[in-house]
């Protein structure tokens, strides 16, 4: 588990997993409404030199980014009602080999989700945030170590 004392440190461990990324690699980010889900995806993109604005897909549910080699798909489907809706995205069509899909709110559709390599946990209390990394592929093990030894 990951200790962050602030939002600081947050964008830093997301710059810091960055350098470590492989792909294809599927992201679960789950946690509670603010605890830092969409802060760390956007300082993971924003980190690998993507210089326009990374926008929250809370509205659109799907955004996407070609940045530092990866193709990214940045889903949130805290509005979705019925996981059907996520049909309509196509992800499995856009999700390449250079792919890394990061899924906000995965547990509203996880019967139509690709399965995690890595299940990132956020949790908040008062100013400090952890992050707990639930890792579940050969993938996710490459990075989580790399992260780890950095």
């Amino acid at each position: 588990m990951w200790q962050l004392p602030d939002e600081a440190a947050l964008r830093q461990l997301a710059l810091a997993f960055g350098r470590c990324l492989r792909a294809p690699l599927v992201i679960y980010l789950q946690g509670d409404l603010g605890s830092g889900k969409t802060t760390f995806a956007r300082a993971l993109i924003q980190g690998l030199g993507y210089s326009g604005r990374v926008k929250s897909p809370t509205y659109g549910l799907l955004e996407s980014y070609q940045v530092g080699g990866f193709d990214f798909l940045h889903l949130d489907l805290y509005r979705i009602e019925n996981p059907a809706e996520l049909e309509y995205l196509a992800i499995s069509e856009q999700f390449t080999e250079n792919g890394v899909l990061l899924i906000e709110w995965p547990e509203k559709a996880l019967e139509t989700l690709p399965a995690a390599d890595i299940r990132m946990i956020f949790k908040e209390s008062g100013e400090i945030r952890s992050i707990e990394f639930e890792v579940n592929s050969e993938m996710g093990l490459k990075v989580i170590g790399s992260l780890k030894s950095a």
